[in-house]
């Protein structure tokens, strides 16, 4: 994610050395207080008064034990109402994890306290929490991005686990009420794949890039950037780091930004809408989404994602060196999907 620098906020702040340039993306030291332009406002671990930040960490750990123990149906009495009303995603990540975390232990990260005012949902709501330096964010800054965000009092309370399959990380997205603090959302990953951290994922992109192998290097730095971060929608100083690396590598003929790209395949162009590696069992594997008219059309759909898969592969060889498969998946209009894997040997 692209980081979007402090020149949004109003001039409140302390700053060491020459001061803030509002008018570009780079200012001295700067630290910013509670209230920005857009009324969305972040307190850090160090500024959230103690009683409260007693609380939410204790939250965290409470929630966390309910995961690790595969405790859903505690979880659920403790959920937002939206949440309540569908569970099942939240059950099926509970699930899905607990063997890993059943025996492990969560050391809980400084929280972050964000809060949105108004009286209607924001759009976008960003959140810029911490002190930002000269070239950005700094150790222990970070920043928000959360789409449709209504009103309220929310928290990010993040926990580390050491598992039996690697590192973890359990995020909690917690929401006041009255007193309490509900979970509002639930995101866990692992810290590698298939063994493999964030830095051995940078070293071979640059391995990639260093080859000439530039769609790999691309999408291995999209990998080094996913492993680092715990919540797909929070910025780091390293996410930053990797971000602005990443671009001076990335290619101008893989579909980004909305932008769609034409792949020929015999007779048939067929029109590329998103590209990305992805965990599939204990594999890396390349996902290619692509326009359909109609996804229910199964035998339709297998065959045209068959011929995705080989005309890619065949376009790009390199992408054999890099991942064990490819899945193709065919989106038509309504949002609905179908998709195929096969092993990178079985694509000839």
């Amino acid at each position: 994610m692209k980081p979007i620098y402090a020149n949004r906020f109003r001039k409140c702040y302390t700053a060491k050395g020459r001061g803030l340039l509002l008018a570009g993306a780079v200012f001295a030291m700067v630290t910013f207080c509670a209230a920005n332009i857009f009324a969305e406002n972040c307190t850090t671990a160090g500024d959230i008064e103690p009683a409260t930040r007693t609380v939410l960490l204790a939250a965290g750990q409470h929630y966390f034990d309910f995961i690790a123990k595969g405790d859903s149906a505690s979880l659920r009495q403790n959920v937002i109402p939206s949440l309540a009303s569908d569970f099942s995603g939240i059950e099926s990540t509970v699930k899905d994890n607990q063997p890993a975390l059943s025996a492990a232990k969560g050391t809980t990260r400084p929280p972050f306290l964000l809060e949105a005012s108004g009286g209607a949902p924001i759009a976008r709501a960003e959140f810029y929490c911490g002190v930002f330096g000269r070239n950005g964010q700094t150790a222990d800054s970070a920043a928000f991005y959360l789409n449709n965000l209504p009103p309220g009092k929310y928290a990010v309370v993040i926990l580390d686990a050491q598992t039996s399959k690697g590192p973890y990380t359990v995020s909690l997205i917690l929401q006041q009420a009255a007193s309490d603090w509900k979970l509002g959302g639930l995101y866990i990953k692992a810290g590698e794949t298939g063994g493999h951290n964030s830095d051995w994922f940078l070293t071979r992109a640059r391995d990639f890039k260093s080859k000439g192998q530039t769609h790999n290097a691309w999408l291995y730095y999209l990998e080094a950037r996913s492993l680092v971060s715990p919540l797909p929608f929070m910025s780091t100083a390293a996410t930053d780091k990797l971000y602005d690396e990443s671009q001076k590598a990335q290619p101008a003929d893989l579909p980004a930004n909305g932008k769609t790209i034409d792949l020929p395949a015999g007779a048939t162009t067929y029109k590329l809408i998103d590209l990305f590696p992805e965990v599939v069992g204990n594999d890396l594997d390349l996902i290619v989404k692509y326009q359909t008219a109609d996804a229910s059309n199964t035998n339709q759909a297998y065959q045209s994602n068959v011929a995705v898969m080989k005309a890619w592969v065949a376009k790009y060889p390199e992408l054999r060196d890099a991942f064990a498969g490819v899945v193709a998946r065919a989106v038509d209009a309504s949002g609905r999907d179908y998709g195929t894997l096969l092993a990178m040997k079985d694509i000839k």
